[in-house]
């Protein structure tokens, strides 16, 4: 009994020791199919996702799904310092519970109680070892704790850097693509003269963000559940959004550097086929037609109205439909696995962008401000409303 719980304590160490390593350390994706951290995962999102669905509201349902990232690293810490005391546990019950305990007669209790105030360095005193083996042991465990929470004291700030790093190019792309983002409105919004160099500059941006976002997003997939600050935003719709843009660039307009476009779209391919295979996802072979033949040509009559020069002949179809057949079934499989809406090509009904949110205040301010002593008639004009503030138009 003593052998088995001896192998029992030495394995589960090595199996926290080993998964915190690739988690944590390591910078590259871990594999293996049963490890520690991806099956808490698999035991805590599936439960928290099928609850999370029970809400119809969507502000409601987002916000309880932007909690489990922040507390899932939080439990998932829980987890393995929980198997690291009773690793230690185990292995000083295997040696015969050498410690003397003034409350009662040492037992497995007294294991766990010694385990666990040594890992978090308590240093209580009350239970003292009476064998050298146990002395060691104890040395040995205080400093694997102490070290192990220095590295989780290391681990939060790189998540969370990685985040923001991660959203501020999505809050940038609000103004430019709309809330949530359309491939139609991000090239609406640069159809103005000039603005083909810009817009392909900002798929230089988007080519690097993809990037970064497979490096680490690979290297810590904990960060695919972290949400985004306003429920119309996320990583995976932005990411999308520039693939349907990149193709549409590719398959038929002219006068815009597609050359930029096929780095962005093998780059930001990349990325969400990489994310899904993290995951274990299959591509979904009969996923919902997001363009079929009706809404396509209402978004070439729409970008032709804005003055952008297109191809719409039957071969230029042809590509983007073969296009949208490399990515889209891996952005529905992932859409689904982290209830993130993946956006539309256009919105035939303008919306509020998530930058216009702060207009009504911004006009109020201006209204008061004793050096803008005219103010602004959208300021002063109540009967018009909130509406008056709203761009519905969105030419920029």
């Amino acid at each position: 009994m003593r052998t088995l719980a001896l192998v029992a304590g030495f394995l589960c160490i090595s199996i926290v020791l080993f998964d915190a390593f690739q988690t944590i350390i390591l910078p590259r994706r871990a594999t293996g199919r049963f490890r520690l951290t991806r099956l808490f995962y698999i035991a805590t999102w599936f439960p928290w996702r099928f609850f999370a669905r029970r809400f119809h509201h969507p502000r409601r349902r987002e916000i309880l799904l932007g909690y489990y990232g922040p507390l899932s690293l939080i439990f998932l810490l829980v987890v393995w310092a929980a198997g690291m005391v009773l690793g230690f546990a185990l292995i000083y019950y295997a040696i015969g519970s050498p410690f003397i305990d003034p409350a009662q007669p040492s037992n497995f209790r007294t294991d766990l109680y010694v385990s666990g105030t040594t890992l978090f360095t308590l240093g209580l005193g009350d239970v003292t070892p009476h064998s050298p083996l146990a002395r060691v042991l104890l040395i040995f465990e205080s400093g694997m704790g102490f070290g192990f929470l220095a590295i989780v004291m290391g681990y939060f700030p790189v998540l969370y850097s990685a985040f923001s790093r991660r959203e501020v190019s999505i809050s940038l792309l609000d103004a430019r693509a709309g809330s949530p983002p359309t491939a139609a409105e991000l090239m609406r919004r640069h159809s103005c003269d000039g603005a083909a160099h810009s817009l392909s500059t900002l798929l230089v941006e988007w080519e690097r963000w993809s990037a970064e976002l497979l490096e680490s997003h690979i290297s810590y997939p904990l960060l695919c559940y972290f949400r985004s600050q306003h429920n119309s935003q996320s990583w995976l719709s932005a990411l999308t959004a520039i693939l349907d843009t990149s193709s549409l660039l590719i398959a038929g307009v002219r006068g815009l550097e597609a050359r930029q476009a096929q780095l962005t779209f093998a780059m930001a391919r990349h990325a969400l086929v990489d994310l899904s295979q993290i995951f274990n996802l299959r591509p979904v072979p009969n996923a919902p037609d997001r363009l079929p033949p009706a809404r396509c040509h209402e978004l070439y009559d729409l970008l032709t109205a804005s003055g952008i020069q297109l191809c719409y002949d039957e071969s230029s179809r042809e590509r983007l439909r073969q296009m949208r057949a490399l990515y889209e079934p891996y952005a529905e499989t992932l859409s689904r696995f982290l209830i993130m809406p993946l956006p539309e090509w256009f919105s035939l009904q303008p919306r509020k962008d998530n930058w216009q949110t702060v207009a009504r205040l911004r006009a109020q301010t201006e209204a008061t401000d004793p050096n803008n002593p005219v103010p602004t008639p959208a300021a002063t004009d109540t009967s018009l409303g909130s509406s008056a503030l709203i761009d519905r138009s969105h030419d920029f």
